[in-house]
């Protein structure tokens, strides 16, 4: 099962209903790709599964840094968590430099 590791986008299970009512069970997959994402913070590749969509919010929001900061923590994975952790903390050391 594929879970995007930005937005939890995950399979869904729904109805398809004929014109005579019948009901059949269908999955709908996200469309999720193994992506390495630059991360300008952090200077460095960043391998995650991610849905088309959630790609083309960061490049609308401005970067996946940006992205992934606005993100709420429920929503992102473990490993996303991690990512999000490492760059606040070089931003922190960034700022307390300057």
């Amino acid at each position: 099962m594929s879970r995007c590791e930005l937005t939890s986008k995950s399979p869904v299970v729904k109805n398809l209903v004929s014109h005579s009512n019948i009901k059949t069970k269908s999955v709908a997959m996200p469309n999720v790709q193994r992506k390495r994402i630059f991360s300008r913070t952090l200077n460095e590749m960043v391998r995650l599964y991610v849905a088309a969509s959630a790609i083309r919010d960061m490049e609308h929001s401005g970067g996946f840094d940006q992205y992934i900061l606005n993100q709420p923590n429920e929503v992102l994975s473990k490993r996303a968590l991690t990512v999000k952790s490492k760059i606040r903390r070089k931003m922190n050391k960034s700022a307390k430099k300057a």
